[in-house]
C-alpha cells in the first residue's frame, strides 16, 4: 500500500522548491541574462517570491527568517545603493539585485502573517 503524503509535506516541497529556482534565478538574472525573457524570468522570481513567503515559512521559523531575511534585504540594498560592488565585482551587485526581487516580497508577506498572528492572540 502507498503512503499518502499530507497536504503539509506537498507544501513544504512547494516551497523549497520555489526557494531554489528562486534563487537560481535570480543568479542567472545576476550574471547578466540579457535574453528576451528577461522581465518574464524577474516576474518569476517576485512571484516565487510570494511563493516562499506563503507556503515555506512555519510558525517556528518565522522570527529566524525575518532576522535574516531583513538583514539581508537591507545590506544588500545597502550594497547596491552605495555602489560598493559596482568598482569591484558589478556581477555582485547584480546578483543582489535578483536575489532582493526574490526575499522582499516573501519577507513582506512573512512579516505581514507574523502581524496577523499577534493580532489574534
Amino acid at each position: 500500500m502507498a503512503k499518502k503524503k499530507s497536504p503539509i509535506m506537498n507544501r513544504n516541497l512547494i516551497g523549497s522548491w520555489s526557494f531554489l529556482i528562486g534563487v537560481i534565478l535570480a543568479v542567472l538574472l545576476g550574471l547578466g541574462y540579457t535574453g528576451p525573457y528577461q522581465t518574464t524570468i524577474l516576474w518569476v522570481v517576485f512571484l516565487l517570491g510570494i511563493v516562499v513567503g506563503l507556503l515555506n515559512i512555519s510558525v517556528r521559523e518565522v522570527t529566524g527568517f525575518l532576522t535574516s531575511g531583513t538583514v539581508l534585504v537591507l545590506v544588500s540594498f545597502l550594497g547596491v545603493q552605495v555602489g560598493v560592488f559596482d568598482a569591484v565585482a558589478p556581477v555582485i551587485g547584480n546578483i543582489l539585485r535578483g536575489i532582493l526581487t526574490l526575499f522582499v516580497p516573501a519577507t513582506i508577506i512573512v512579516a505581514l502573517r507574523a502581524v496577523f498572528v499577534f493580532a489574534r492572540k
